[in-house]
């Protein structure tokens, strides 16, 4: 694929080539795994991952890291479902060589979602990655918890993730999950399940405690996704007996 000479061009070049190589057939079939209407070229995701990987490299070998990451903003508008995860993608596995600015940047792309799937791609291999290797950033959290807006609070969970599957963050887990357990918002109840079942899987003695706490008043949704990775028995003693 040619790249252009600055951001902006390599962008449209980026979009041109999603949109050629695209399948229309796979494209209607998207829209089934969303309630809110996504616009996509029916690219399946090895494919897109593959094509993205070779992009980088040409691009950072052509122009280097800062030039990658401007082109992957630029991507990250719209609401292209492929454009946008392909601008995750150029930065995935990159993480460790991004620094504060970037940060800053990746949190402002939270307001440009448009449904779960670019909001994971973003979250989970971007920022959960970059909040892990630098533990001051997790206090940003706790903001996001608090906005109106639905995927902040969603990325709030799952900006967490990756570190506590490392087994840290515990305290902050139950700090969050007590802001967002009563949360009606489908999405947000998603988010929190898929962090407390990272957190059960990672440490199940100090997590089901929590658990048995807020059986009463969690989402049935809540619970259920956070005690997917337990036993019967103790999956059965969070779910049962429930007043509601």
């Amino acid at each position: 694929m040619p790249i252009g000479s600055t951001p902006k061009k390599a962008a449209s070049e980026i979009r041109a080539e999603l949109k050629r190589g695209g399948s229309p057939e796979h494209a209607r079939g998207v829209q089934w795994f969303f309630k809110e209407h996504v616009k996509s070229h029916g690219w399946y995701t090895d494919d897109l991952r593959a094509l993205a990987r070779k992009t980088r490299r040409q691009i950072l070998d052509e122009h280097g890291l800062e030039f990658l990451v401007q082109v992957a903003d630029k991507l990250f508008t719209g609401r292209v479902l492929e454009e946008k995860v392909f601008g995750v993608l150029l930065l995935e596995n990159l993480p460790s060589q991004l620094h504060a600015s970037h940060f800053d940047l990746l949190e402002s792309w939270i307001a440009r979602i448009s449904c779960w799937a670019d909001h994971d791609a973003l979250v989970h291999y971007l920022i959960a990655p970059m909040v892990a290797a630098d533990r001051r950033r997790r206090k940003r959290v706790f903001a996001w918890a608090k906005s109106a807006d639905r995927w902040h609070r969603r990325a709030a969970s799952v900006a967490l993730i990756q570190g506590r599957r490392q087994r840290e963050f515990f305290p902050d887990t139950i700090l969050l999950a007590n802001l967002l357990v009563t949360d009606k918002d489908e999405m947000v109840q998603k988010g929190l399940g898929w962090l407390l079942r990272v957190s059960a899987k990672a440490d199940s003695e100090l997590t089901i405690p929590y658990l048995m706490s807020i059986r009463e008043r969690a989402p049935r949704l809540v619970l259920r996704t956070a005690t997917e990775t337990l036993t019967p028995v103790e999956r059965e003693r969070i779910l049962a007996k429930r007043v509601k």
